[in-house]
């Protein structure tokens, strides 16, 4: 268990003896969370634990009528993958803490790069996703795939994670997919897991987000309403980012 006393990991020792990390929050697009999932269910990933915290929204998330934990870390062993995937957004005051025990547990686990999956508002522009790195060689190895987002900020959970990872001297790269406003687009989603599919040799269907994209946007906006419903009545801080 990596934990302080905000926010802790629960989590088994993953199989993955030098894994990549994806994490996806929700911001901008819901893009990912949306990919986040994707890539789980495409794999098949195996449940691995947990991220808890006393200042996250009052809620549990229902999966085929099962409760589950908001915050879910699954594995690929075969892929040497791991995916940080949250179905609640992170008060900003908490922000910090939460990129903290991740980069700790990313590390006790002996990862060797960190993927950071957000959404970024773009006017009347394509699916286009943008990149960054915290490092030279991050950046020569994603320069082909991604435009690269050459100024600028990434607010939020993915900012936050990626400033933590370069503090920390873990490599880091953030896949921003543009996005034409604050509703769920599954279809940035669908252009990030096609850097993700490049990149590191997966094969990761996104034919079920294109046909569905009408049915999934519903669906999630629907998940984003009911927990945005429970942090206002308990008035807890707004999770409203520029990027991310």
């Amino acid at each position: 268990m990596a934990q302080n006393s905000e926010v802790y990991v629960i989590a088994r020792k993953p199989e993955s003896s030098n894994p990549v990390i994806v994490e996806g929050f929700p911001g901008v697009g819901l893009v990912g969370n949306i990919a986040g999932q994707q890539v789980i269910d495409e794999l098949d990933m195996q449940y691995l634990g947990a991220v808890n915290s006393r200042h996250f929204p009052p809620v549990a998330v229902l999966m085929e009528g099962q409760v589950t934990m908001p915050i879910r870390i699954y594995e690929s062993p075969k892929n040497e993958l791991i995916v940080v995937v949250s179905d609640i957004p992170i008060p900003p005051g908490i922000s910090y803490t939460v990129s903290k025990t991740l980069v700790d547990w990313a590390k006790s686990v002996n990862a060797r790069e960190i993927i950071s999956i957000a959404g970024m508002p773009i006017i009347g522009a394509e699916h286009t996703v943008f990149g960054a790195a915290t490092t030279e060689e991050g950046l020569k190895n994603i320069r082909n795939e991604v435009e690269i987002f050459q100024m600028g900020t990434i607010s939020g959970i993915a900012g936050s994670i990626m400033t933590e990872c370069f503090v920390r001297n873990l490599p880091a790269i953030g896949l921003l997919g543009s996005t034409r406003g604050q509703n769920p687009d599954p279809l940035a989603a669908a252009a990030v897991i096609s850097v993700l599919n490049n990149l590191y040799n997966l094969s990761i269907d996104t034919e079920k987000l294109v046909k569905q994209a009408e049915q999934i946007e519903l669906e999630m906006q629907k998940l984003a309403e009911a927990v945005k419903e429970t942090i206002d009545d308990e008035d807890t801080p707004k999770y409203v980012p520029m990027y991310g």
